[in-house]
């Protein structure tokens, strides 16, 4: 029996930044950040992690999922990542990790999920079963008026996202079910149109098992993370209560020669189980002889696909991840929309940021800088770092940077 490889904290942290984009884009084929421009490269990183998360708040002066395409593409507009998702694009907004941009070939890979929710909504259990009169008056509307946009709606909302009027709830439950699409956004509000409005014919008519389908989701979540926990690539899609499904996929991926075993040894002695592709086994290798530099620091997204596994970051970058957005100010220890500091291999600080572009300001609440790390630089080059970073973004902002 062969015997199944291992990886060291080190290599698994460099191989999750190369696969992220953020430390030797020309070892991979990812686009690299200074030369890479326009909405190709935007789509490029979507399909590399399979989905671009999306996120209202825009307090920092930009929404997340700019944010994270920014860190990775230099010369990008600000203002495109959020028209990204448009007629004819090769996107498609639905539940992948949250609410995402997806690549449109994972739109087969998520069929068990509209099937799931044609009968059971996650937060409204059987809306569509109670109200499938009104369901299909909304889409007989939809079918004659064309694309109707949030606020072409019926009815006012309350003050909160579960006080949302009939009509707001019918239509996300029949776009969670497949019936109706995302046409586009436009200052971020979506505009619905029916499903083979939006989707390609050829793209609907794909039919694929539920084992495929899962296959080509942890494929695609091995693709973003490089080395991964079979706990992480769940969570990567939100795939809950599937257990015996995933064990027997993995299972047979493995026997397919496109992932392997390999367990990953942490600095304490610590083992602990989990997947890779070969290519990125021998991608992992190579990297040891990489030499990060902190020349170009990056303030990345909270929500950005390197940073929301928060376990996961703490034993790759002994890091710990916080979003305190939902906490009160009182008990908040780092701020509103506190985004992390990556410089070379390290997260050495985190920005609390607000922009006020009426005054055409960024201003920097709060700065932490962190404890050295065993691999990382001195405190010095921290600060340096963390500065660069914050001056780079607030130019790309085109904002003039302030400080309490």
């Amino acid at each position: 029996m062969t015997k199944s490889p291992t990886i060291c904290v080190r290599d698994a942290r460099r191989l999750a930044l190369a696969l992220a984009g953020l430390l030797k884009p020309e070892w991979t084929d990812f686009p690299s950040r200074q030369t890479n421009r326009g909405r190709a490269a935007c789509h490029r990183v979507i399909e590399q992690f399979g989905y671009l998360q999306l996120d209202t708040v825009a307090v920092a002066g930009a929404r997340s999922h700019a944010l994270v395409l920014m860190s990775r593409l230099a010369n990008i507009a600000p203002e495109l990542p959020e028209t990204l998702l448009r007629p004819r694009a090769p996107v498609f907004e639905y539940w992948g990790h949250e609410a995402c941009w997806l690549p449109m070939q994972l739109y087969p890979c998520l069929a068990f999920r509209r099937n799931a929710h044609r009968t059971s909504h996650p937060w409204w259990g059987q809306l569509l079963v109670e109200h499938r009169a009104a369901a299909r008056a909304l889409l007989k509307r939809v079918a004659d008026e064309g694309p109707l946009r949030s606020l072409d709606f019926e009815g006012s909302s309350g003050a909160g996202w579960w006080n949302l009027k009939l009509s707001k709830k019918l239509a996300t439950a029949l776009w969670s079910a497949g019936e109706l699409a995302i046409r586009q956004r436009t200052n971020f509000q979506r505009t619905y149109d029916l499903t083979e409005r939006v989707i390609p014919e050829a793209v609907r008519r794909q039919q694929l098992s539920l084992d495929e389908q899962l296959s080509e989701l942890l494929l695609t979540a091995l693709n973003g993370h490089g080395w991964a926990s079979t706990k992480t690539l769940a969570a990567t899609w939100r795939l809950r209560n599937m257990g015996p499904q995933l064990r027997r996929v993995l299972a047979a991926n493995v026997d397919a020669g496109k992932i392997v075993a390999c367990t990953l040894m942490t600095e304490d002695g610590t083992r602990r189980s989990g997947w890779i592709r070969p290519d990125d086994l021998a991608l992992a290798q190579r990297l040891r002889r990489c030499r990060p530099h902190t020349r170009a620091p990056v303030l990345l997204s909270p929500f950005d696909p390197l940073l929301w596994d928060r376990e996961r970051v703490w034993l790759l970058f002994r890091f710990h991840q916080i979003l305190e957005i939902f906490k009160p100010q009182h008990q908040r220890k780092y701020g509103y929309f506190c985004m992390p500091v990556l410089a070379g291999e390290t997260l050495v600080a985190r920005h609390d940021l607000k922009a006020d572009r009426g005054r055409g300001v960024l201003l920097v609440r709060a700065t932490h800088i962190e404890n050295k790390v065993p691999w990382g630089p001195d405190a010095r080059t921290r600060r340096v770092a963390a500065n660069r970073a914050v001056r780079t973004y607030a130019e790309r902002l085109g904002l003039k940077l302030r400080r309490p």
